[in-house]
């Protein structure tokens, strides 16, 4: 059994990683975020000691490392995403490997600097790359790979995920501190393009506003128009009389891939495969910092060249 500890207990995503620690027969020991609305561990771990102050979350940590067999194995990180790569420095400094939700960092110079702690203190940093364990999407790129395709795929790639008014007033809503949409929200299927088709041979960006973001990626082996917001508005009039409230989508040369199912073990998965020495490391989430450092800093073009058809009701 190994021992975790939680960096950001009172978010969306937080749930998911206690019940992947749970689920892969380990114990979180200590938790800290500065909202105290945490009664979801209760579900998991009730025994873990809770922190509101990272300071005495830190102290908590150094003394467990100093006493026998208390050591904590695993830092788990679920902050705010300007914070990622502080979080990530504490849990290589008190002798942990990190797992830490997307981005890994905003800023892609900052991965050098993580490679760097690691070879340092002999410890890992991993990131959540969920995606790449989808079963839809593991077949997927078994196909791509085994093809014989002279030709680029034509890919259009859609995500609406509806977010009320708090968004824009939390620091998801704050660039400098998210990252923007791109960073946010899309940093997964960023990931999920270059791991399927292949590193970023050009980038364009088309809109970027506080709730949507568009934009045209020429990858190795695909020509991808994407379009990313957090506005219901912008959801198929199916969809929305369906009062669904999130749209994934990518067609591939005209063919759906359906793939809004399978996601509730993911995180599960992601944990397994850590455990075992094979998560996703610091140059897995390179490509797609990268590529989000660089929409977040391209200046717009607007309706031009080949951009994603959703955009056309922006005209």
């Amino acid at each position: 059994m190994k021992s975790f500890a939680l960096i950001g207990a009172a978010g969306y995503i937080a749930p998911r990683h206690m019940r992947a620690i749970k689920d892969t027969g380990n114990n979180l020991v200590a938790a800290v975020d500065r909202s105290d609305s945490v009664g979801v561990i209760d579900s998991y771990f009730p025994e873990a000691d809770f922190f509101t102050e990272f300071e005495r979350f830190d102290r908590h940590i150094e003394k467990l490392r100093r006493e026998k067999d208390h050591q904590v194995d695993y830092v788990s990180i679920c902050s705010p995403n300007y914070l990622h790569d502080a979080h990530v420095r504490f849990a290589l400094r008190v002798g942990a490997d990190a797992i830490c939700e997307k981005p890994l960092v905003l800023k892609p110079w900052n991965l050098d600097s993580l490679a760097l702690i690691e070879k340092e203190t002999g410890k890992r940093v991993y990131n959540v790359l969920q995606l790449r364990l989808h079963p839809t999407l593991v077949e997927l790129k078994r196909k791509i790979d085994e093809e014989k395709k002279a030709e680029k795929h034509n890919v259009d790639l859609t995500y609406i995920t509806s977010r009320g008014k708090w968004y824009l007033y939390s620091w998801k809503g704050d660039a400098s501190k998210s990252g923007g949409i791109a960073s946010n929200i899309g940093i997964h299927f960023f990931d999920m393009l270059t791991w399927l088709f292949g590193p970023a041979q050009e980038i364009r960006q088309h809109v970027m506003e506080p709730t949507l973001a568009a934009g045209y990626l020429e990858l190795e082996k695909a020509r991808v128009r994407w379009f990313l917001s957090t506005d219901r508005r912008a959801l198929p009039a199916g969809a929305r009389e369906k009062n669904q409230t999130t749209w994934r989508s990518i067609r591939i040369d005209n063919s759906e891939i359906e793939f809004s199912g399978g996601f509730t073990d993911l995180h599960t998965q992601t944990y397994a495969h850590v455990l075992e020495g094979r998560g996703f490391g610091i140059e897995d989430a390179r490509a797609s910092i990268e590529i989000a450092h660089s929409i977040r800093n391209a200046e717009p073009i607007g309706l031009k060249g080949d951009y994603h058809p959703y955009l056309r009701d922006l005209r």
